[in-house]
């Protein structure tokens, strides 16, 4: 076959046509017949498959009875051949009947026989007797369909390969007992089959991957257990020792099983498994200091020449070299800090650097362009997850410009300690930079530009600070995640001098879980999904935005004071547009609206600030109440302080698709 993973075709393109049954040699030193070419099916039409033929809108319960009754109408009963695989073996089998019901195929071993096992003990007589004992019936999503130009099978094929994909990839042990008043196609075979693709075009961090697989295993693992213990107290009406040791085991299984779940849920929401994260780089240890204590600068030289080498000594080397100083030279700046300990420095000359591979830096060191940014470029080849993760304690990089390709996470993530960037400029691929919960980010005096994601996520527990930055041309421009939970604290901001501009979306976005009100008249609404966001504020109520956002963000609503400050605004609007029209002095007209758009942009930082805290202030309220609840009357100012500390000001926001400021709730 001529196909390859690179043909796989994002889920989204719907207008493209399905790729036709081909033929494929199978693998091995038996000469088998060739069989349909089946696993290569774009993602819709797995879709609508399951959606409109096979599952519809089944529950759980259902689902075996009604794959069952689709194979009655498209599975040809007998007539065929096909490769009979296990992990053991194949073989050659003709089928003869089809269990509906059991979605079995009764077969019979082809003439002549063909069989390639991992021994030579699987003789003819001992696949006879093997499918004696098995009555003759084999699972149909073991069965490959032997090639037939014809067409007459091709329905046959298709639909075998669809019952294999569901059973490998999308169900699960435990769906049977999903309640049977959810959709069963909409709660988990959409959502799987969509992280299934979303794997299979490299868009979920190799991390996060194997996390899931991990998970996915250890709840097999745990459900296998629940299901034997289970059993055991069912078949025993005895009320002895061992019984109510059983049933405690039992609840313990139960209560792991249903946390890994919910963990797999999490993962396979596309939205989710980003805002909640996860720690992909905790093992990264340190090398701490060198035995003999010595500290040394590595230069990676693009081409050095006699002066670049004077003037690098006189302006980076020479007030060292009163010390025992040690220099290293480097051709590739990704084995310069490969090479660091804790306190070495990094010079890169000015050049264009490509690399291959990932800045993993979990000691304090210092990487540094020696030139402007633009003169000191490194730019990512190849395909992986992200470019630069940083874990140690005091990290910084200056005066470089990191170019991004063929990513899935960020250009920067700061995963544990701080990390300083000053006078960079970041052309990004996906999201921009992420501080991680209890990390620290100090950017300065740097461009971030390109994220299809948001410029600047900032994760719960974490402190970043932001001067005089520009941030545009992304999906988003700040991403601030509080989660308004105890085992989260909010994270500590500081945003002065930045210009955040030409984003897709809102310039800041505060993303947070809706309370249970807002749930409430969020359904009363009739607001469809599982997420909500807020409508841009409108450009009348600016001078008046603290008291507006304020009526929305606790009430979920727009008080009768807000809604006729809101047509006010209108008609004001509308006279201030009749007045634009009528001739005045060009220079008073520029006067207003420099004021205006002063008063504006101050308006914007007040505004971000001033929700941020509001959101901080309901976390701890909610803090108290669960200290109170627990017998702490009062509490410490310590135990107190995880109030979201913001100041936020001299920001401009100019040209962002939705505003400045929004909220985003799940």
């Amino acid at each position: 076959s001529d196909w390859s993973a690179d043909s796989w075709s994002d889920y989204g393109s719907r207008d493209k046509p399905g790729t036709a049954l081909g033929r494929t040699v199978p693998d091995g030193n038996v000469l088998f017949p060739d069989i349909f070419h089946t696993d290569h099916l774009l993602f819709y039409e797995r879709f609508s498959a399951y959606q409109d033929y096979i599952l519809a809108d089944c529950k759980a319960s259902e689902v075996k009875r009604f794959i069952a009754e689709y194979l009655e109408k498209v599975l040809e009963p007998s007539g065929w051949q096909a490769i009979w695989r296990t992990n053991v073996f194949d073989v050659l089998v003709g089928v003869v009947n089809v269990n509906f019901p059991a979605l079995k195929a009764v077969v019979q071993l082809s003439e002549p026989f063909l069989c390639e096992s991992q021994d030579s003990s699987f003789t003819l007589e001992c696949m006879q007797e093997l499918l004696e004992l098995k009555e003759h019936q084999i699972l149909l999503q073991e069965l490959f369909v032997v090639y037939d130009e014809s067409g007459e099978f091709d329905q046959t094929a298709l639909a075998i390969e669809h019952v294999r994909f569901f059973y490998r990839c999308i169900w699960r042990t435990w769906d049977e007992e999903e309640e049977d008043e959810f959709d069963y196609f909409v709660r988990c075979v959409e959502p799987r089959l969509r992280l299934h693709y979303d794997i299979l075009e490299h868009r979920v961090p190799s991390g996060l991957v194997a996390d899931y697989q991990n998970l996915l295993s250890q709840c097999e693992e745990l459900y296998e257990k629940f299901l034997n213990v289970r059993n055991s107290i069912s078949s025993n009406d005895s009320d002895s020792e061992a019984e109510n040791v059983s049933m405690v085991e039992g609840l313990k299984l139960y209560d792991q099983v249903e946390h890994i779940k919910q963990r797999l849920k999490l993962i396979e929401n596309p939205l989710l498994r980003y805002v909640f994260g996860y720690q992909k780089y905790g093992s990264l240890q340190a090398k701490g200091l060198r035995s003999t204590g010595a500290k040394v600068i590595h230069v990676v030289p693009w081409n050095m020449k006699a002066n670049l080498l004077q003037l690098l000594t006189r302006d980076k080397l020479c007030p060292e070299s009163c010390g025992a100083l040690e220099i290293q030279f480097h051709r590739d700046p990704l084995a310069a800090v490969n090479a660091c300990y804790e306190g070495d420095r990094v010079i890169i000359c000015p050049g264009h650097y490509f690399v291959d591979g990932m800045f993993s830096i979990a000691d304090s060191i210092e990487l540094e362009g020696y030139g402007l940014p633009d003169e000191v470029v490194i730019e990512k080849q190849g395909k992986g997850d992200n470019f630069f993760d940083c874990t140690g304690a005091n990290v910084k990089i200056s005066n470089l410009k990191l170019v991004q390709h063929d990513a899935v996470e960020g250009i920067l993530n700061v995963h544990h300690g701080k990390t300083t960037l000053e006078n960079c400029v970041l052309q990004c691929e996906t999201t921009g930079i992420t501080v991680r919960t209890s990390a620290e980010l100090l950017m300065r005096n740097s461009d971030l530009y390109g994220a299809k994601g948001a410029g600047v996520e900032i994760y719960p527990g974490s402190a970043c600070t932001l001067l005089h930055n520009g941030i545009h041309h992304c999906k988003e421009g700040i991403l601030v995640k509080n989660f308004l939970d105890e085992v989260y604290e909010a994270p500590r901001i500081i945003m002065v001098n930045n210009m955040i501009h030409n984003n897709e979306g809102y310039g800041v976005v505060l993303v947070r879980p809706a309370m249970p009100s807002e749930m409430k008249d969020a359904s009363a609404q009739e607001t469809k999904g599982t997420f909500l966001f807020l409508e841009e504020i409108p450009e009348t109520t600016k001078c008046s935005i603290p008291r507006f956002l304020n009526c929305i963000f606790h009430n979920f609503e727009i008080c009768g004071w807000c809604a006729q400050l809101t047509q006010a605004g209108d008609e004001t609007a509308c006279a201030e547009g009749s007045r634009q029209e009528q001739p005045g002095c060009v220079t008073d007209e520029l006067e207003r609206y420099k004021r205006a758009e002063t008063s504006e942009q101050t308006e914007n930082n007040s505004e971000i600030a001033n929700v941020l805290g509001a959101t901080s202030a309901k976390k701890r309220q909610m803090h108290r109440k669960r200290l109170s609840e627990l017998g702490f009357t009062e509490a410490d100012d310590n135990l107190m302080s995880q109030e979201m500390f913001v100041s936020v000001d001299g920001n401009q926001f100019k040209w962002n698709g939705k505003g400045s400021f929004g909220i985003f709730f799940f």
